[in-house]
């Protein structure tokens, strides 16, 4: 199963792909399923749902994490589909943090839950918490999403606050002739509020339909509608950041941040794994290979065969996406298959 655990040219047993990258980062998602039918992200008549028996147990994931950390993971992610629609997420958030050597579970959301959850999830030790949020506008959310209702989000947001999340970052996917006339908008409420708005470019995602080289809006016209309100300066980016430095508007306590991965791709700094709901170790976002994790797990293998399996997944990264060569539809797979 690819090569050993020794890195190509790091500390031996750290892990590192066929570039030399070091593999910090992991994002797990914990579920296939959603309570919205985001256009970009799912089919309107959503996907085949994975058996229970299909989906990884909590205990499999943190199994696989804690034979992976000796290896130079520090990092987790939890995602979906949404997370929160899977019962008992605080209880592998607490889980998650026992794990010794593990420095950073993380959230991203959709908010619809958050509300109910924050607490319990700040309670389990979670400390950062990213949230999806594509428009400011009620009617055009609930387009976006398919019937959703923006409410819950800002009261999710809200509930972050208060019981002491920090940073609590936006994810705002800019697309043309939908949601790009708000940019500044997102960007107002980093002047009073302490969010991380991060202006994300559109990519390529399965056959949803809606994804076009004419819909994607590039970081420099992102960038100008925010700098209409004011000069940008750069602020502390966290080191956790990757593809996007911070920036402030002068005065404001929140930041902005451009993720431009079609404009300004940054994988020469990908860091990271995905595991899929269903076990599967993908490489890269924008392609469809993968290891399968799970029948590692259930086939009881010791932890040298959990990082074999790793160590094969990080060897199959490529060196980039291939968007800006004209290969536009790297992947058939969803992003709610895949985990954002």
């Amino acid at each position: 199963m690819g090569r050993s655990e020794e890195g190509k040219n790091g500390k031996a047993g750290e892990l590192r792909d066929s570039l030399d990258r070091s593999i910090e980062y992991l994002r797990v998602s914990v579920t296939d399923r959603c309570n919205l039918r985001c256009r970009y992200c799912m089919p309107p008549e959503g996907v085949p749902r994975k058996s229970h028996d299909d989906i990884l147990r909590y205990e499999e994931i943190v199994r696989a994490v804690r034979a992976v950390v000796p290896l130079g993971l520090t990092r987790v992610r939890l995602t979906g589909g949404e997370p929160l629609v899977r019962p008992g997420l605080p209880d592998l958030v607490r889980m998650l943090g026992a794990v010794e050597g593990l420095r950073d579970v993380a959230l991203t959301t959709n908010g619809q839950l958050l509300a109910q959850y924050a607490r319990p999830l700040r309670d389990a030790g979670l400390r950062r918490i990213n949230v999806s949020l594509d428009t400011l506008q009620a009617d055009r959310y609930r387009e976006i999403t398919m019937g959703g209702e923006i409410g819950p989000v800002f009261e999710g947001l809200a509930a972050a606050r208060q019981v002491g999340f920090s940073p609590i970052k936006i994810n705002a996917v800019v697309i043309r002739g939908m949601n790009d006339d708000e940019a500044a908008d997102f960007a107002r409420l980093t002047l009073d509020e302490p969010y991380d708005v991060r202006f994300i470019e559109l990519m390529p995602m399965g056959e949803v339909g809606l994804w076009s080289p004419e819909a994607v809006v590039p970081e420099e016209e992102t960038r100008a509608a925010v700098e209409a309100l004011g000069p940008l300066e750069r602020a502390p980016t966290p080191a956790t950041s990757r593809g996007g430095e911070a920036w402030r508007l002068p005065g404001a306590r929140g930041t902005v941040a451009f993720i431009s991965p079609v404009s300004q791709p940054f994988c020469d700094e990908c860091n990271r794994l995905r595991l899929t709901a269903d076990g599967k170790l993908r490489p890269c976002l924008l392609s469809d290979r993968s290891v399968d994790l799970r029948a590692v797990l259930r086939a009881g293998a010791c932890d040298s065969y959990i990082r074999a399996a790793f160590a094969e997944a990080a060897c199959a990264k490529p060196d980039a996406h291939r968007l800006r060569e004209g290969v536009t539809c790297p992947t058939r797979t969803p992003m709610t298959a895949i985990g954002g």
